[in-house]
């Protein structure tokens, strides 16, 4: 005899009902990143999230960087590993090797987990149909940080013509016009392409749950913050954190109507976000409120 589903069941479906009805053919840019590329589990979780948002008809592009694997094969060839201002140090054997791991490796491992859950996905760099126009810049603290790229440019044509039928996956590397490669933030990538398309959203996966007021105290999360609030406080971020930060305020200040900041080592902490009153993590939009 079947047994009746739970009552929050039919009560999480009628709660996200609104929601997907407001995103139906709206754009989502997610970045994926952090411990949800890492643990099997979470890489699962998160491919079927994807295909269960492009099933309700939003059209979800997914910015990845990777982090942990990039930094695992520079100690395996014994390069150095350094950061300024949470950016990834980067002389040209960096590039080459970020080029390799991205584009070679954790591009496609994303596409096949996408595939293996019932939707068609499409591996993308900044170099495929030049995607990215990218320039050499500075940490925000001015320190030079090598072959790391500002996106100046990204051709929208690319990937709207693989979004009408494809999920498109795109690494974060890309080149300038004299060929020069480069290593770009994944959340920089994010946000300009959130940017780009207008999307709708555009939402950061990390390893903390959102944007914490005392980085050693996981109770101080900020829930909502507008960009004028944000922008004052952001000089006064440090880590990993300010790149993320600086991402959602560029985003939100080119017409995105909000950026998040969500806990990628909760399972469906996506959803949860996108489609649940209550959310996680952290929300950055124009009329947000103050710190």
């Amino acid at each position: 005899m079947n047994q009746p589903r739970p009552k929050r069941d039919v009560e999480t479906l009628l709660e996200a009902l609104p929601y997907i009805r407001e995103f139906y053919g709206k754009t989502v840019v997610i970045k994926y990143g952090g411990a949800a590329m890492v643990d099997p589990l979470l890489k699962d979780e998160f491919a079927r999230d994807v295909v269960l948002l492009k099933y309700v008809g939003m059209n979800p592009v997914v910015v990845h960087g990777g982090g942990p694997e990039i930094t695992s094969y520079m100690q395996r060839l014994d390069l150095p590993v350094r950061f300024v201002d949470g950016l990834r140090v980067s002389d040209e054997q960096t590039v080459e090797l970020v080029k390799m791991v991205l584009v070679g490796k954790v591009n496609k491992d994303i596409v096949l987990q996408i595939n293996r859950h019932g939707q068609p996905a499409v591996g993308l760099s900044g170099d495929d149909g030049l995607l990215f126009r990218a320039s050499r810049m500075s940490a925000p603290s001015g320190a030079d940080i090598g072959f790391v790229g500002h996106i100046d440019h990204v051709n929208t044509g690319v990937i709207t013509h693989i979004a009408a039928d494809y999920i498109p996956v795109i690494a974060s590397v890309g080149a300038d016009a004299d060929g020069n490669s480069y290593n770009i933030n994944a959340d920089d990538a994010a946000a300009a392409v959130a940017a780009a398309l207008g999307a709708y959203k555009v939402m950061f996966m990390t390893d903390v749950a959102g944007w914490l007021r005392d980085p050693n105290d996981p109770e101080s999360l900020i829930s909502e913050v507008g960009a004028d609030a944000l922008e004052q406080a952001l000089p006064g971020v440090s880590g990993g954190m300010r790149p993320k930060l600086n991402a959602c305020l560029e985003a939100v200040r080119a017409g995105v109507s909000a950026a998040y900041i969500v806990d990628g080592r909760v399972p469906h902490s996506l959803l949860t976000e996108l489609f649940t009153d209550a959310g996680s993590g952290t929300k950055i939009s124009s009329f947000g409120g103050q710190l």
